[in-house]
């Protein structure tokens, strides 16, 4: 199965989790704007993925390079996220960032898996040369 179906899968898995808590706690526990940050982490999950991939792609040796530079992309569109946030808004902020880490850390792991899923075949074939 490809990323883009994997991710779409796991989002839903994760949405209805979200939408669950949603439902059984009210804003208790889910920030109004969670919709907005589950959005925002599908697309930057994506599109770090894309990076990752395209530039494996082009150059095999250096992954470590091209998945670190997807990964400070992602830190800072999430840290101009939060920061875009306290700043223009000033209502639940610590809901706010502990609900986009929690989203965090699940997306940046679900994709973390799926790049050692998709490239530790050419990895290993390359270590072994």
């Amino acid at each position: 199965m490809n990323f883009i179906k994997k991710l779409g899968l796991y989002s839903v898995v994760i949405g209805l989790l979200v939408g669950a808590l949603q439902f059984y706690t009210g804003n208790q526990l889910v920030h109004v704007h969670v919709w907005w940050l589950f959005g925002f982490m599908i697309v930057v999950t994506a599109l770090t993925f894309y990076v990752s991939r395209l530039g494996v792609s082009y150059d095999n040796d250096n992954f470590q390079l091209y998945y670190f530079g997807s990964m400070g992309f992602r830190m800072i569109l999430s840290i101009a996220l939060i920061f875009v946030y306290v700043f223009l808004y000033s209502e639940n902020e610590l809901q706010f960032v502990l609900n986009f880490f929690v989203l965090y850390f699940l997306f940046t792991g679900f994709e973390i898996y799926s790049l050692l899923a998709n490239f530790a075949p050419q990895l290993k074939k390359q270590n072994e040369q």
